[in-house]
């Protein structure tokens, strides 16, 4: 098998730092380009590792280098630490989104992202708007393999302190489902598992589903491929309520079910109303 390329931005932080982790562990990639804003240290000592240091604000400088088969993108911060509104559009917004035009245009096949729960173009929070404008950017970038994993808080050990994040992991562990922390190590390794089979179009995988998914892919019981679609949609349980938005559910070919074949009425009715396709995995 002819080994891949990859790319990460964010590799700093908590999720693609696990990325670059699992990336490196496994034999389907040859290389992995990480650009990040500062050295990463004895990480990018790696004999398969490529570092490149940049500005993401002056990206182009490297447009170059921004090449890659499988794209990995965690890039983000908070407001409080940007400063302002326009400053964090800028790095959650401006940046992952030059960032996937120069590697389509650079021949990438597939563009995974760290969104967020709740991310909606239409949200009338700030924050959720934000991640979700980028969210139709990219789908509007017509990817052949588009990767949307929208967690809710992020688990794990940073590097720099974010109180309140620590406050909310803290109170939500005990929460609805849909709402307790993902570990950052368990988005990771849902993103790489469905890097590695390219679904075609657009996957989106909520934050309560993340660990099913991880698994179920990583033990290859997922499709490798939807024929002629544009779009995938991920449930893994009987109760695990996979949101399909307006948007979404126009793009979408393919529903995936539980072994058992059951869905929810609301998809079954959609299927049949769109001509949607229904694959079960225990075909």
């Amino acid at each position: 098998m002819k080994q891949r390329t990859a790319l990460i931005a964010g590799a700093s932080g908590l999720v693609c730092g696990e990325c670059l982790q699992r990336l490196l562990a496994s034999d389907a990639y040859s290389t992995v380009t990480v650009v990040t804003r500062r050295l990463l240290g004895i990480a990018a000592k790696h004999p398969q590792v490529r570092e490149v240091v940049v500005d993401f604000a002056q990206l182009d400088r490297v447009k170059a280098d921004v090449r890659a088969d499988h794209v990995f993108c965690a890039l983000g911060t908070t407001i409080r630490k940007a400063g302002s509104q326009a400053k964090f559009r800028q790095v959650d917004f401006d940046y992952p989104r030059h960032l996937a035009q120069l590697a389509l245009a650079h021949g990438a096949r597939h563009f995974s992202l760290v969104s967020a729960l709740g991310a909606s173009s239409k949200s009338g929070v700030f924050y959720s708007r934000v991640k979700g404008e980028l969210e139709d950017a990219l789908r509007a970038m017509e990817w052949p393999s588009l990767c949307l994993v929208r967690p809710s808080v992020i688990a794990g050990e940073r590097q720099e302190s974010r109180p309140l994040e620590r406050l909310s992991e803290a109170l939500l562990r005990f929460g609805p489902a849909t709402y307790r922390p993902v570990a950052a190590c368990k988005i990771a390794a849902a993103m790489v598992a469905t890097a590695l089979r390219e679904p075609p179009g657009v996957t989106v995988i909520e934050s309560r589903e993340i660990s099913r998914v991880a698994g179920w892919l990583a033990a290859g019981q997922g499709p490798t491929t939807v024929a002629g679609g544009r779009a995938l949609a991920i449930r893994g349980s009987r109760y695990g309520v996979y949101q399909i938005g307006d948007v979404y559910a126009r793009s979408c070919s393919v529903i995936v079910v539980p072994g058992s074949g059951w869905m929810p009425k609301r998809l079954a009715s959609y299927a049949v109303q769109r001509g949607v396709g229904i694959s079960s995995t225990r075909a």
